[in-house]
């Protein structure tokens, strides 16, 4: 269901509910205001495409998407991937690209994939988190410091031209942004700021004293950008060719997919700090559209917040209502006091970035994985973090989900065992019954776990050491909760293998699901070489020696 139908049946727009809204509100539109600018700056856009971003993205998805309490705009994770795509593309690629990933993320919601996303590993999660806010540090190094932009591809390289130009540092510049640092981290403990955004505080702080003694040599966005137009963004069809879609596909995944776990992963926390719960099929759709929307009013790509959904929750909000006045205290924003942004100095931005990405980087979580999880997970928290800082954030999660799929099969295949059942185990398991009773010359054994193409070999591996030929052989399948193909064909060579040695074969036990599919795959027919039967006792009954 809808959010805003949702909201509106549980009666959070009755008039009780106005003020708390109306105030959370008001808060997070004026959180998201620096965030949406240095979030823009960072990615490569103008900052008042940030800004877009924030009003457009986040009504829609607060209009149409599935959580109540959902904060979306531009955020911290989608930094990386959208200055690489406007670094190569340009910025009308970027819009490209994000219209592609919101028709992207709506057929993943029309396809009800809502519930895929949370089969992606924690250890990929903070591994690919944690290096994203190791980049966005690493990247705002620039603006903090006062240095030239670096030059080379690749992080290390970037890394390295910042080192040698460290000595080119600009004394006003790192001034401007540690105060800006400090405002920052401990506005909020001083009584009379409490209940000032920190970032709010130093961007108004910093803007003042810029405008006021002009310091030389501080980047601002009028001396970087020229400032911000003053209104509301006005609709332009995006031009593509052909061939420009074709290239952007690839791009256009990756916004789509962190999109979805981002946003997934906030409607989450924010149920888990609300007592809600989100419906994530409609919150794909929601999100779909207003990636869909956004680029075609300047914006670019959009996704739930979860530093933005969280202080709207602290600060009162209840429902979508706070979600609205958040983009119309944007709208105010932008409609009235636009050409003070002029002298807001990127240092300030940056500071705010700094503090964006430890947040988001999660190094106590990171570090506590590292100490405590399973050694496969230390190696899948590795790989991922490394392969997302050197490498690419997409082949990161790929080879991360891909290195946890991988330890699941060996660990489910471990687990899955072939055993020989004894005379004693049939005796404690059917006490005082005459007629369960093996006859002689039957050998039973029992598979307990899935047969699966990667649990096959320890199956074969076991029937292959019987100490000699029984007159039949009996395989119990109560304890088989699901069977692939490689599984039945496994079943099927070992029953013609038996069958050439003159062995009955006897299968008995098996659930609804998998007796289905060995009859489909007629291994259990009237004519096959194993016969089927639906308890232990029908089949000792059936067990008859096939030679002397």
């Amino acid at each position: 269901m809808i959010a805003l139908v949702e909201g509106y049946r549980a009666g959070l727009f009755a008039r009780s509910q106005w003020w708390p809204n109306i105030l959370a509100g008001i808060i997070v539109g004026i959180v998201a205001l620096p965030l949406s600018m240095a979030f823009a700056i960072a990615s490569g856009a103008r900052p008042e495409q940030g800004i877009y971003t924030a009003i457009i993205g986040g009504g829609l998805t607060t209009l149409l998407g599935g959580s109540r309490l959902q904060i979306s705009g531009p955020t911290g994770a989608f930094i990386v991937i959208l200055a690489g795509i406007t670094a190569k593309y340009g910025i009308a690629g970027l819009q490209i690209a994000t219209l592609m990933a919101g028709l992207i993320l709506l057929v993943m919601g029309l396809a009800k994939m809502g519930g895929l996303i949370k089969f992606i590993p924690t250890p990929v999660i903070i591994g690919f988190t944690t290096g994203i806010g190791v980049i966005i540090f690493v990247g705002q190094w620039p603006y903090f410091l006062g240095l030239p932009q670096p030059s080379g591809e690749h992080f290390h390289e970037k890394v390295w031209s910042l080192v040698q130009v460290l000595p080119q540092l600009h004394w006003p510049t790192l001034a401007m942004a540690l105060l800006s640092l400090l405002i920052v981290l401990f506005a909020n403990k001083i009584h009379i700021f409490k209940r000032i955004p920190g970032p709010l505080l130093a961007m108004v702080v910093a803007t003042v004293l810029q405008a006021t003694f002009q310091l030389p040599g501080v980047a601002t966005i009028g001396s970087m950008f020229g400032g911000v137009p003053q209104g509301l963004p006005s609709f332009a069809w995006p031009e593509m060719t052909l061939s420009q879609v074709l290239s952007l596909v690839g791009p256009a995944f990756t916004i789509a997919m962190l999109g979805a776990i981002e946003s997934l992963l906030s409607a989450v926390v924010a149920d888990r700090m609300a007592g809600t719960r989100h419906q994530s099929n409609q919150e794909l759709i929601g999100q779909g559209i207003a990636n869909v929307v956004s680029p075609l009013f300047g914006g670019f790509a959009a996704t739930g917040a979860i530093a933005r959904t969280a202080t709207n929750i602290r600060n009162g909000g209840t429902g979508p209502l706070a979600g609205i006045v958040h983009v119309l205290t944007l709208v105010l924003v932008l409609v009235m006091l636009a050409p003070l942004a002029s002298s807001i100095p990127l240092a300030a931005l940056a500071a705010i970035l700094f503090v964006v990405a430890w947040n988001m980087s999660e190094i106590p979580s990171f570090f506590r994985l590292l100490i405590r999880a399973p050694n496969a997970d230390r190696v899948v928290l590795l790989v991922t973090f490394t392969l997302t800082v050197f490498v690419d954030l997409v082949v990161a999660v790929n080879i991360g989900v891909m290195l946890a799929i991988f330890h699941f099969l060996r660990r489910m295949a471990a687990s899955v065992e072939t055993r020989e059942v004894s005379e004693d185990h049939l005796a404690r398991e059917f006490p005082g019954s005459n007629t369960v009773k093996r006859p002689d010359g039957v050998l039973v054994y029992e598979v307990d776990g899935p047969m699966f193409f990667a649990a096959i070999e320890n199956f074969e591996r076991a029937l292959k050491h019987t100490k000699s030929d029984p007159k039949t052989l009996v395989i119990r399948m109560r304890r088989v909760p699901f069977i692939d193909a490689t599984g039945l064909q496994s079943i099927e060579e070992t029953v013609n293998d038996f069958h050439r040695r003159g062995v009955q074969v006897l299968l008995c036990e098996a659930n609804a699901r998998v007796l289905e599919k060995l009859r489909k795959a007629k291994i259990v027919d009237q004519y096959a070489n194993a016969q089927y039967y639906d308890t232990l006792e029908q089949a000792f009954r059936s067990a008859q020696p096939l030679h002397d």
